[in-house]
């Protein structure tokens, strides 16, 4: 039974009855001050990682390898290769060229060329290219035995099982000999399959006609055969002007169906990290990041033995333990890539006249990269822990809170026409469009079909029937109905929470109140603000007791009744006060204040 006595009465003194409340919310203060010194010194952190350059190395890189035309054919660039004798016009044009910048624009020489390349004179190539092939042998699959008389050859798609490893061709180099793949060498995800480092590999020569002559023998000798099923071509660069590295590889995948589909990866990548003062800066950060990590994880095992099961109920509890292994991930993978960077680093760079294979190195650099990104964002949505201090992000945390299970209903029954709407596409039009050329296209396409970007072209053009009534009722049953009572669901829950709060039903902000309170006293300190009077602060104290009532369930009689009643109260203080009646004073609940039993209060009250 709530006790009306300690908001109308005052018999107990303010510091006592508020002593834990206060102690609750300077320590979540504390904590908050404490994550955002957290949270800034991550974000110079992750911010440090990233350099403005690493995009212009890509875009420059990018063009002069991919958008170059072959001489005389201005349609013929990587991108555009569809075709075995596009693909060997490529690589005896636009990547010769690329390759190898033999002199200035005057035809002067600025360096020696038989330690390096200089690609576009700033950015050192690092060892020599390779070009690698991977193949898969004949019989792996079967043909029927209606056309066995017209073909007897037979070549499945790539796997690992179905790849071929014998030596063909004439046998005498690299080229026509199987490698065999590395251990720790990461894994290709590519349009047709996914495939394994080795194959049949060769790498380039340090002099222009001498690599041209070597694609012209493989050209003449055939050494792109019908199992063909992917080319890689490996190559990294160094640019010290702005100490980055950008690996590069160009691919060229042949699927079973014939022609050739083109893709690329270029990783510009900070390997050397450590160089100027702004890097060791960054250091410090990394080492106050794993101070910040420890502490943490102090702070949560204390909890845990606290709270023990009991504390697996909080849903923060939880992000909590998730923002922690993301830390120790993030920490991993840094201390990992380090070791390997300056591992391999000086191995790769002492070996000029082979291959370097920075792209392993890029490789876990890129995955460190994802995971820290992954750790801020989460880092930044435990934001929401503290928002309790304000008014207007409160009504959102409880909006969503309330309408967690209409939601949940509602996605149910989105999903499912959603679902039956791209099996629906990917069985009609898979054959002829694009975006519906697999189930994941297909729902990746329903989702910009609702922000309003589709292709009814194609679609109308694919099945003339059954294309405009897929787009139409798609359109009227997700747009229309479940999008609106999607809106619907959230803006009911929100005028709800909004009344709520409009009658008082609202959490106690007590945490904003104190840091408004700390901030208007340090301006009164530095004279920046006139002190604010006594009467000033009974009011907002009163205030304050009407709102805390309003929220035990008292209504606006009953705290008007006992705002005159504390008047009263005062006024009788003021002319008849001594320390016994106040050890007089007898709690008053609810119930007896409601029923007007507050007789023994009176009569104690006056007698004194």
């Amino acid at each position: 039974m709530a006790e009306a006595s300690r908001w109308h009465l005052g018999g107990t003194p303010k510091h006592k009855l508020r002593y834990r409340e206060d102690v609750e919310i300077r320590t979540t203060l504390q904590e908050l001050l404490l994550y955002s010194i957290f949270l800034i010194n991550l974000c110079i952190l992750t911010f440090g990682m990233v350099n403005p350059h690493m995009y212009y190395l890509n875009k420059v890189m990018s063009s002069l390898f991919l958008d170059t035309s072959v001489a005389g054919e201005e349609r013929t660039n990587f991108k555009s290769i569809r075709s075995i004798t596009d693909f060997w016009k490529f690589m005896e044009g636009p990547l010769l060229d690329g390759l190898y910048w033999d002199s200035w624009y005057n035809n002067e020489n600025l360096y020696d060329l038989k330690k390096s390349s200089r690609i576009y004179y700033e950015n050192i190539l690092l060892g020599l290219p390779r070009v690698r092939q991977l193949k898969v042998r004949n019989g792996t699959c079967k043909v029927h035995a209606f056309f066995r008389s017209l073909m007897d050859e037979c070549y499945d798609k790539y796997t690992s099982k179905n790849e071929d490893m014998a030596d063909f061709g004439l046998k005498q180099h690299t080229e026509w000999k199987y490698s065999s793949p590395h251990t720790n060498s990461p894994w290709h995800w590519g349009f047709f399959g996914v495939y394994r480092d080795g194959g049949y590999i060769f790498t380039l020569s340090k002099s222009k006609s001498e690599t041209l002559n070597k694609f012209i023998n493989l050209r003449m000798n055939s050494w792109i055969t019908r199992g063909t099923r992917v080319i890689f071509i490996d190559f990294s660069v160094y640019n010290a002007n702005v100490n980055l590295f950008c690996i590069i590889r160009l691919v060229a995948e042949f699927p079973a169906t014939g022609g050739i589909l083109t893709s690329w990866q270029f990783y510009s990548v900070k390997l050397l990290r450590y160089v100027s003062f702004y890097d060791y800066f960054i250091a410090s950060c990394e080492i106050i990041f794993c101070i910040f990590i420890i502490v943490f994880t102090i702070q949560e095992i204390k909890k845990l033995k606290e709270f023990k099961f009991a504390y697996f109920k909080s849903i923060w509890n939880w992000l909590e333990l998730l923002l922690l292994v993301l830390c120790f991930l993030t920490v991993f993978f840094s201390l990992y890539s380090n070791m390997k960077i300056y591992r391999m680093l000086g191995q790769l760079l002492r070996n000029t006249e082979k291959y370097s294979d920075f792209y392993f190195l890029a490789h876990w650099h890129i995955y460190y990269n994802n995971i820290i990104a992954i750790t801020i964002f989460f880092a930044w949505i435990k934001i929401f822990k503290f928002i309790s201090f304000n008014k207007t992000m409160s009504q959102l945390s409880s909006t969503l809170s309330r309408c967690i299970k209409d939601i949940i209903g509602f996605a149910i029954m989105f999903f499912i026409i959603f679902f039956a709407y791209a099996q629906l596409g990917f069985l009609v039009f898979g054959s002829q469009v694009d975006d519906f050329s697999t189930f994941q296209n297909a729902i990746f396409t329903q989702f910009r079909i609702v922000l309003g970007d589709f292709n009814f072209a194609g679609i109308q053009q694919a099945n003339r029937i059954l294309g405009p009534i897929y787009f139409i009722t798609f359109i009227f049953f997700v747009f229309f109905v479940l999008l609106n009572m999607f809106l619907a669901i959230i803006n009911d829950t929100y005028s709800e929470v909004k009344a709520d709060y409009s009658i008082g039903r609202r959490p106690d902000f007590q945490l904003g109140k104190m840091i408004k309170k700390s901030y208007n006293n340090a301006l009164e300190k530095l004279k920046l603000k006139k002190p604010g009077t006594d009467e000033d602060k009974k009011h907002m104290e009163n205030k304050d007791l009407a709102e805390k009532a309003r929220r035990e369930g008292f209504d606006e009689k009953e705290i008007q009744s006992a705002e005159q009643m504390k008047k009263w109260k005062e006024r009788l203080e003021k002319k008849y006060y001594s320390t016994e009646i106040q050890e007089d004073y007898q709690t008053v609940t609810q119930q007896e204040f409601r029923d007007g039993t507050t007789s023994k209060y009176k009569m104690k009250l006056l007698s004194a």
